[in-house]
This record gives C-alpha cells, sequence and structure tokens, in this order.
C-alpha cells in the first residue's frame, strides 16, 4: 500500500440540491497525510460532501482535486444479492483470465487481463481473513449478513490500495468482533482517510477532526477526546460571551429608558416656561430648538448603543450550539418494581434461536450478540410482527418498537400529524405543546416527514412512539444510533433517561449501551438467547474517555 504524502483539497465548494436546499457556498478546506475523522450534525451535509469527494456529485462551482488512487465506501452500498464475493471485490475478471491460464490459454487478452495480479486471490483472502470474512470467493452476498456486506465492501476499497479512502458510517450494522477489525483495518491504514462516523471508538484512532457545521469546517488536532475536551471549552467561552452580551443589552436599555426620563422632564420644563412666558418668546423659541436638537442626538446615541449591543449578543448566540438535551415527562410509562411486562417461555424464533426471558418492572435490557444472532428477529417477535415456531410470548403492557429503518413515519404527512396518527383522540394544540420538548416548535412541526435529516426523522420517530396512546410502558430499540451524529445520540440518551417503563435495546454500540443504566443483558447466539447480568462477550470498551451522563 503506498505511504507516500497525499491530500485532499477543495476550494470555493458550491452545491445545491434541485429542490433549492443550498448545502455548500464557498466551502474550502485541505487534507494532508493521515487519519481523519468527519463529524456534524445530522443534515450537514457530511454524506454530501463525501459524495462529491468521491465525484459521485458534481459542484455547481469549485473544485476539487484529491492526489492519487481514490476509494470510497458509502452507507448503503448496491449490492446486489445475487453478486457473488468476487464480483464485489473487482477481482472476477481476473480469476476467469487465471482459469484460463490454468488450462493452457496464454492469449494476449488474457495476459493484459491478469496483468501483474498473479497472486490476487492470495491477496484476497488474506485480506478478508484480516477483516474477519472467512467466506468463499465464489459465495454469493445473499447468504451474508448486513455486517459482512460491509466489512466486503471495505475490503473491495482496500484491495485496490487507494492512496485517499472515504468511508460514511462504516460501523453501521457491524458487530463488536467487525468493529473491533474495522478499527484495526482503519489504525493501519497510511493513506490519507476521511471517515464519516458517530462511532467513539473509531473516532479515539483519528489524528485529526473535521466539524462541519453551517456550511463550513472547522479543525480540531487529535482524537475525539481532545475534540470533545476544545469544543466544550469553545462552548463555556460562548456562553460567557453571550451572558456578557446580554448584560451589556439590559445596561443600554436602562441607559435608553434613563435619557427618555430626563428628556421628558426638560421638555416640561420648557413648556411650561413658555407657558408662564418668564423669557422674551425669541429665546425661549431658540431654546427649544437647541433642546429638540440635543434631545435627538441624545436619543440617538443610545439608540445606536442599543443596536450595537444587541448585534454583539446575535454574534455571541450565533456562537452557542443548540444542542438542548430532551427532558419529558411521561407519567404514564411509569412500571412498579415486580410488575411482569413481558414473558418468553422457550420460545423459538424463526432464525432458530430458543430461550426464556421474563422482564418485570422498569429494567432496561440490552440485546448483544454478533450479526445474524437474531436481536431484531427477537423484537419484532415480541412486538407481534413476526409469529415464534414455538413457546409462548406473552406481552403483558403496552409496547412500541422502533426497527432500524426508522419506518414508523408517513413520509407524505407532518411531524404533527404523524405523531396524531398515533395519538388520534388528542387535540392538536396537545401535540404540538409534546412536540416542542422534543425542538419540534412552530413551523418545524410542520415539516414533513421525508424533509427531515436523519436526527430529525429519529426525534420524530421517537416521538410519534413515546406519545402514542395508549402510552408505551415498554420500549424496543433495534440500532437506535444507526445514522445519528453526537449530538442526537446525546438526546436520545437524554430521552430515554426521561422514560420511566421497561426498556428493550439492540445494539452493537458499547459506548452507547454504557450510557443507560443497564440492568441485565440478553446474549443472542443463533441457536439460543440468554439472560445475564454481564455476558462474556461484553466488555467495556478501553480507550477515550467515553461521555458519562448521570441519570437523574
Amino acid at each position: 500500500m503506498s505511504t507516500r504524502p497525499s491530500a485532499v483539497s477543495v476550494s470555493d465548494l458550491h452545491f445545491t440540491w434541485p429542490d433549492g436546499t443550498r448545502v455548500f457556498a464557498g466551502l474550502s478546506f485541505t487534507v494532508d497525510a493521515g487519519r481523519v475523522g468527519l463529524v456534524g450534525r445530522n443534515g450537514a451535509g457530511k454524506s454530501t460532501l463525501l459524495r462529491l469527494l468521491s465525484g459521485r456529485l458534481r459542484p455547481h462551482r469549485g473544485s476539487i482535486r484529491c492526489a492519487g488512487s481514490l476509494g470510497y465506501l458509502p452507507q448503503d452500498l448496491p449490492l446486489r444479492r445475487d453478486a457473488r464475493v468476487d464480483d464485489v471485490l473487482g477481482i472476477a475478471g481476473i480469476r476467469r483470465a487465471l482459469a484460463a491460464a490454468d488450462s493452457g490459454d496464454v492469449s494476449e487478452p488474457v495476459l493484459d487481463t491478469i496483468g501483474d495480479a498473479w497472486d490476487i486471490e492470495q491477496r484476497a483472502h488474506t485480506l478478508l481473513d484480516r477483516l474477519g470474512l472467512d467466506c468463499d470467493l465464489d459465495r454469493r452476498l445473499g447468504e451474508m449478513s448486513g455486517g459482512e456486506a460491509v466489512l466486503l465492501g471495505l475490503a473491495a476499497e482496500l484491495l485496490n490500495e487507494p492512496d485517499v479512502l472515504l468511508l460514511d458510517e462504516p460501523t453501521n450494522n457491524l458487530d463488536r468482533s467487525g468493529r473491533a477489525r474495522l478499527v484495526e483495518a482503519v489504525r493501519s491504514f497510511r493513506g490519507t482517510l476521511i471517515v464519516v462516523s458517530h462511532d467513539e471508538r473509531l473516532l479515539e484512532h483519528v489524528d485529526e477532526i473535521g466539524d462541519l457545521h453551517d456550511g463550513r469546517v472547522d479543525w480540531y488536532g487529535g482524537n475525539l477526546s481532545a475534540y470533545q475536551e476544545a469544543l466544550a471549552m469553545e462552548q463555556e467561552a460562548a456562553e460567557r460571551a453571550v451572558r456578557v452580551a446580554e448584560a451589556d443589552v439590559r445596561r443600554q436599555r436602562r441607559e435608553l429608558a434613563a435619557a427618555h426620563i430626563k428628556l421628558d422632564r426638560r421638555k416640561r420644563y420648557g413648556q411650561k416656561m413658555w407657558d408662564t412666558k418668564r423669557e422674551p418668546k425669541i429665546v425661549m423659541g431658540a431654546r427649544k430648538r437647541e433642546a429638540q436638537v440635543s434631545a435627538s442626538k441624545h436619543r440617538i446615541m443610545h439608540e445606536e448603543r442599543l443596536a450595537t449591543a444587541r448585534e454583539r449578543l446575535t454574534e455571541a448566540e450565533e456562537g452557542v450550539r443548540d444542542e438542548a438535551a430532551i427532558r419529558i415527562d411521561l407519567p404514564g410509562t411509569a412500571l412498579p418494581e415486580g410488575r411482569v411486562v413481558l414473558r418468553l417461555e422457550d420460545v423459538a424464533l424463526r432464525n432458530g434461536a430458543r430461550g426464556s426471558l421474563e422482564v418485570r418492572g422498569p429494567e432496561r435490557i440490552a440485546l448483544v450478540g454478533a450479526n445474524g444472532s437474531g436481536k431484531s428477529t427477537l423484537l419484532h417477535t415480541i412486538a407481534g410482527e413476526l409469529e415464534p415456531t414455538s413457546g409462548v410470548c406473552e406481552l403483558c403492557v403496552p409496547a412500541r418498537l422502533l426497527p432500524q429503518r426508522i419506518d414508523v413515519l408517513d413520509d407524505d404527512l407532518s411531524v404533527v400529524e404523524n405523531v396524531g396518527r398515533f395519538a388520534p383522540a388528542s387535540d392538536e394544540n396537545r401535540r404540538r405543546a409534546r412536540l416542542a420538548r422534543f425542538h419540534f416548535r412552530g413551523r418545524a412541526a410542520d415539516q414533513r416527514a421525508e424533509t427531515l435529516s436523519g436526527g430529525e426523522r429519529f426525534r420524530a420517530a421517537m416521538a410519534a412512539l413515546l406519545l402514542a396512546e395508549p402510552t408505551p410502558q415498554l420500549l424496543m430499540l433495534d440500532e437506535p444510533t444507526n445514522n445519528l451524529d453526537l449530538a442526537s445520540i446525546d438526546q436520545l440518551v437524554s430521552a430515554l433517561e426521561s422514560f420511566r417503563g421497561a426498556l428493550l435495546v439492540a445494539s452493537h454500540d458499547e459506548a452507547f449501551l454504557r450510557r443507560l443504566h443497564l440492568t441485565r443483558y440478553v446474549e443472542m447466539a443463533p441457536d439460543r438467547f440468554t439472560p445475564a447480568l454481564t455476558p462474556p462477550s461484553y466488555r467495556p470498551a478501553s480507550g477515550g474517555r467515553g461521555r458519562q451522563s448521570p441519570r437523574p
């Protein structure tokens, strides 16, 4: 793999979607060789930027230069289920040419196809083994899990030995083992790497963080922990600046009011002198005109000072990021200790896993296990969307499931209308008041679901489920942090802290799970699921300080 310095250079980049939504207007930056993490709120344009860098999208103005060869792994791989592993790796033609050469065909087209890649199969197997993919090159994608497909896509890019590699949320759908192997692949990459991710463990292994917001990128040296520390200091300074600016606005208001009072007194005194005619009329007229000019200047001076103070306040407020926590009061979700929530007795899932589970009171349980072990199948079975092949599944309280695809919203309806689908008996004013707790206020609540960013869509789906009637006392989440930015994950954690019912979460995101104050785990395997206080395969990730959130 090439170790020569590579760089990505973006100059005066402009891009607008066909509906008129502007994403970038004059964006410029340079990335040198090394590992760069790109973070930012959902909807900030991170994936759009990678698509522009990769050439999948064309900018309306500006230039993009990538030194050397380029590799790109998008969030959603456009892979056919009937495609073979060697097709995805891009070596199917070379393998056919190698087979022809082994049969004695040494024609020029065969040799041109092979080129210098006589050891391509060995290199492919070595790379697949390194990523934990023990699979034959003739295997079909339909036989692989979503996580295995992601690693296979990464293998295809690494096999080409690119100088510049772009990764968009590569840890989505990866289990713990897959994430560990991907992190190791990122650590060992020697070219220029730009990775869009919310995965804290992965971002601890980058050299620099680029924070994309408001159409620009702010750069922070170091890994995620260094970035979070620097950002926290910036926000503290910004909040202090807001407090100082607010105090100045209040002071200027008081001074302007005092000036008005003083001028009114002068005006009344002058009118009194005019009425009593204590001085000659011409003298009083001159004094009146002089007083009016002085009063006008005085008033204008204080009004200008107040306007300046307000401008400073606006500038200071722009430096504070709106990442307010979601705090909701849902007394209807509360469960007493010992109340039976769910009972599974010798249940056999459709994937072949079998087990028993009883959930009581406001327990918080994580479903952990490798890809394909049946976590999603178990949740959909509990929700009544799949029938178990045998056994008893008894749900004893109102429950809601938020699936991986977040497909509970109707794209043709607004946010407030979607909430109405789940709570038809509530009036619109009540829905809007409760949606405000999820940061959908005013016109934001009238947005159509199809126009929402990933984080907004997740918040809207959470609002619809938590505000549903009857109020859910069991909430089930399937890989909820997929495609969420770091701030949205913080908001999700704060919302779950306010939830008083039972919680079942399927997730590979260990940093997220550590923040949920879990009471138990369910260890998922292809043939069984087993409740445990600490499943053997789960260990807190080492390295990085993480972000802890105290439970209220």
